[in-house]
């Protein structure tokens, strides 16, 4: 089965016929939504404005595979109306918060959402992210022990498990049995001062996916071996955000490539 490479449209704060017109172009099959404040499709007019949004990219022969927005009962209704399969979401852990506590206090309040879940027919998709986040592919699989994967499931992003020095070849292990998409971006770590400094610092770059940590042609074995036929999302995060246009271009490029050949 073909892989549908969709796009995270955060980048691009457009209205969303113009929007979906430029995304056909791109050469995408479908989009990630941000439903933010300051976009078309946000927190106050979900309702109304994800099923327009979905009408719209379907004339354009695209499909909103995913939102990234809240994981509340009225944006889990409104995605199942308008027929949104998957919300990603990240687990941030609060700086004055224990990481396991608060991480059984998340997993108590994504339980309490099943029934909503279940009714709607739409999955919470759990991405690992750096920083004070569940960062890596045994942190996912920590979370998502408890769940169905129909109601709460991964989303891979081994760009982030390679910043924290997590291989694909074991993080597909951790969360094969929940997982649901996976994201595709790059990145590595930049020393931001001297060597004549006291002590080094450091700061992910975002990058193409040619450049940075995590070796796409592994990953994409990786899903190759297992017959992974979900979707694939480019996530359009490049630190040069001037070069953003050309660059997704180049990206989707370079992984249809490597699903067409490796």
């Amino acid at each position: 089965m073909p892989i549908t490479f969709t796009i995270f449209t955060k980048p691009w704060k457009l209205e969303i016929p113009v929007l979906a017109s430029y995304v056909q172009q791109l050469g995408f099959g479908g989009v990630e939504l941000p439903v933010r404040p300051g976009y078309p499709v946000n927190p106050d007019n979900v309702e109304s404005a994800l099923p327009q949004a979905v009408k719209q990219f379907q004339e354009h022969g695209l499909a909103i595979a995913s939102i990234a927005g809240a994981t509340d009962e009225r944006t889990i209704t409104a995605c199942g109306a308008a027929g949104v399969p998957v919300i990603r979401a990240c687990i941030s852990i609060p700086k004055d918060r224990n990481y396991l506590e608060y991480e059984t206090e998340a997993q108590r309040e994504y339980a309490a959402l099943i029934p909503a879940l279940a009714q709607a027919r739409v999955t919470i998709g759990v991405q690992n992210h750096c920083g004070r986040d569940v960062a890596n592919a045994m942190g996912l699989r920590h979370f998502l022990e408890p769940f169905d994967r129909k109601h709460v499931a991964a989303v891979w992003d081994p760009a982030h498990c390679a910043l924290q020095g997590e291989i694909p070849e074991l993080a597909i292990d951790m969360v094969w049995s929940h997982l649901c998409m996976v994201n595709l971006k790059n990145a590595y770590w930049l020393r931001t001062n001297g060597p004549e400094a006291e002590y080094a610092l450091y700061k992910h770059y975002w990058t193409s996916g040619r450049q940075g940590l995590c070796p796409w042609p592994t990953v994409v074995r990786l899903l190759k071996e297992r017959h992974y036929s979900g979707p694939v999302c480019l996530t359009a995060e490049y630190s040069d955000t001037n070069s953003v246009d050309r660059l997704i271009r180049e990206d989707l490029a370079f992984a249809q490539s490597l699903f067409a050949t490796v």
